[in-house]
C-alpha cells in the first residue's frame, strides 16, 4: 500500500466541494463563500461566478454552458454570459437540500440530496437520486440512497457509482440509453467510512474522501484499501486532473458547519501526484 501526501494548492476558503476538471483547471464550489472557483495546477485561483445560494455540485453540457446546484433551493442553474439562470427545478423531487451532481457527455445530470436535516439533528433517511435531461426535464430513479453524494461513470458508461456517506458503501446503477435502468448493486461496503467525494481511476479503482474518519483512501471493487494519501485537513472530495490526470486534488476543511465554515475560512484546495491516472468523466 503506497502513502501518498498532499501539498496545499490554495488556502482561505470556507467549505471547497465538487471538484471537477475542464479546460485545464481544477472547478469546484466554496459552498459557505457562496461563489464557483478555477484554481490552476500552479495556484492560480480565479472566482467565476457569485451565487445567491449554496452552490453543490458542477457540470457541463455539450456546448460548454456550466450547470450548478443550488443547494436549498433544490434546482439546478446555468450559468449564460455571466448570468445564472434556472435550469431544473428539483424542489417537488428532492426531499431536503440537493447536494452533488454529475453531468454525462449528452448533458443528462445525476443529482443526490441530503434527504434529511443533517445540521439539525434531524433522523438519517434516505434520500432521491434525480436524474435530469438536458432539457431539464427530471424524475426520480431511486428512492433508497442514504445521502447520495460523490458519483462517477464508468469509462464504458455501463455503470453509475454513487456514494452513500450515511450507508458508508458504494452503489452501481446500470445505465443505457435513457439512462439509470433500475438495476444496481453494491459496488463496495466501506466499514464504518463515510464516503463523500470521490473519482475513478484507470485501474478502476476509486479514490474515496471520508471525512467522518478524515481518511483518503483507494479501494477496488468489492471494498479493499490499495493505497491510502495523508491531507493536511479533513478530506471531503476529490478529483483527478492534470494534464495526464494523475494529480489528485483534494477539497479539504476543518468543518462542514456553515457557520463556522463562512467564519474559519479553513478550506484547502491539497494536491499530490500518484500512480493511476483517471478514468471516466473528470
Amino acid at each position: 500500500m503506497t502513502a501518498y501526501r498532499t501539498i496545499t494548492l490554495a488556502d482561505g476558503l470556507a467549505f471547497p466541494e465538487g471538484p471537477r476538471w475542464h479546460d485545464g483547471r481544477l472547478w469546484f464550489t466554496d459552498q459557505h463563500a457562496r461563489t464557483i472557483n478555477t484554481v490552476t495546477p500552479e495556484g492560480e485561483r480565479r472566482i467565476i461566478a457569485e451565487t445567491d445560494d449554496l452552490p453543490g455540485g458542477l457540470g457541463w453540457l455539450p456546448d460548454g454552458t456550466l450547470l450548478v446546484v443550488y443547494m436549498t433551493r433544490r434546482c439546478i442553474m446555468r450559468l449564460d454570459d455571466g448570468r445564472l439562470s434556472l435550469h431544473a427545478d428539483l424542489a417537488e423531487l428532492a426531499s431536503f437540500h440537493c447536494n452533488d451532481m454529475l453531468v454525462d457527455p449528452s448533458g443528462r445530470a445525476f443529482v443526490g440530496n441530503f434527504g434529511f436535516d443533517l445540521h439539525g439533528g434531524a433522523e438519517v433517511t434516505a434520500a432521491e437520486l434525480i436524474q435530469v435531461e438536458p432539457d431539464g426535464q427530471a424524475r426520480v430513479v431511486d428512492r433508497s440512497l442514504v445521502f447520495p453524494n460523490g458519483s462517477a461513470i464508468t469509462p464504458d458508461a455501463r455503470q453509475l457509482l454513487v456514494a452513500e456517506t450515511f450507508g458508508h458503501r458504494i452503489r452501481a446503477f446500470d445505465l443505457d440509453r435513457t439512462g439509470v435502468t433500475g438495476d444496481n448493486q453494491v459496488w463496495a461496503e466501506l466499514d464504518g467510512l463515510t464516503p463523500d467525494g470521490l473519482c475513478l481511476d484507470a485501474d478502476d479503482a476509486l479514490w474515496i474522501a471520508s471525512p467522518g474518519t478524515r481518511s483518503l483512501t483507494r479501494v477496488k471493487q468489492g471494498g479493499v484499501s490499495l493505497d491510502r494519501c495523508e491531507t493536511v485537513g479533513t478530506p471531503y472530495a476529490c478529483m483527478l486532473g492534470g494534464d495526464d490526470r494523475r494529480t489528485l486534488f483534494v477539497c479539504s476543511s476543518e468543518t462542514d458547519d456553515p457557520a463556522e465554515a463562512a467564519r474559519r475560512r479553513s478550506g484547502r484546495i491539497e494536491a499530490t501526484r500518484v500512480g493511476a491516472p483517471g478514468a471516466g468523466l473528470p
